[in-house]
């Protein structure tokens, strides 16, 4: 497979994060160019196949913001204000536009990992 996907799981209640906005945005020096604004599905995925496919995948910077704070907040959890973590941006790079690069996310109110996965 080629192009960007991303699937967020919560780690608190160990279930897929389902109602999560991603915004993906393409980084040109300090210059941010929204691609699109999704929302995770009820398997913490993104409908529609991947976030970036085809033309529109290339090489690049590249950045997803997940509004962790807001979903957190949807699921019943009193977050202190501010909350330690609110709106988390993952930055990354892809170099090669014929591979498959997935960004995870792994959720709770103090904490996160990411990484690139297959």
């Amino acid at each position: 497979m080629t192009g960007l996907t991303t699937h967020v799981l919560d780690a608190i209640n160990g279930t897929p994060a389902q109602g999560l906005k991603i915004e993906l945005y393409r980084l040109d020096g300090e210059r941010r160019e929204k691609l699109k604004t999704v929302e995770t599905n009820s398997d913490g995925r993104v409908d529609g196949g991947p976030l970036l496919i085809g033309e529109a995948f290339c090489a690049g910077q590249y950045e997803l913001v997940f509004y962790a704070g807001d979903y957190l907040r949807a699921k019943g959890l009193t977050l202190p204000e501010p909350a330690f973590l609110d709106v988390i941006p993952i930055r990354f790079g892809i170099a090669d536009e014929t591979g498959h690069y997935h960004v995870p996310l792994l959720l709770s109110p103090y904490s996160y990992s990411t990484y690139r996965g297959s």
